[in-house]
């Protein structure tokens, strides 16, 4: 499945290689030099309609770009209150604790806790449930 890639990038020599490179792997690629056409092209319609690009690549020292403004349209701070302290400090758990394989010992060392500890842990989040 080609995946739809929007290139922003000043130097039109750069932009057109990773251009010409995607469009040669299958892949859409549309470059853009200038920072409002690309925002133009991200910009959802007022109907619903969702942009057509699956990736965006962005030179981050191009002149016209904020950053602040970037973050904030590409992932949008949710109007939902965060997850409470330990809610994420679960999720993370058990994310490390998939990526050791299940193994304990090597989880609590890549979480920087002692193994007793992430068992005192894993026995409050099974509780909980």
């Amino acid at each position: 499945m080609p995946v739809h890639v929007l290139i922003l990038d000043a130097d039109p020599e750069r932009r057109q290689a990773l251009a010409a490179t995607l469009r040669a792997a299958g892949h859409v690629a549309v470059p853009e030099g200038s920072a409002v056409a690309a925002a133009e092209g991200l910009t959802v319609e007022p109907g619903g309609a969702a942009p057509g690009f699956d990736v965006l690549a962005v030179d981050l020292k191009h002149p016209e770009i904020d950053l602040a403004v970037l973050r904030d349209a590409l992932a949008p701070r949710s109007q939902l209150p965060p997850d409470p302290l330990e809610a994420a400090e679960r999720r993370h758990i058990l994310s490390v604790l998939a990526y050791a394989g299940g193994n304990r010992r090597k989880a609590a060392l890549l979480l920087g806790i002692s193994r007793s500890t992430l068992l005192s842990k894993l026995r409050r989040y099974s509780e909980a449930q």
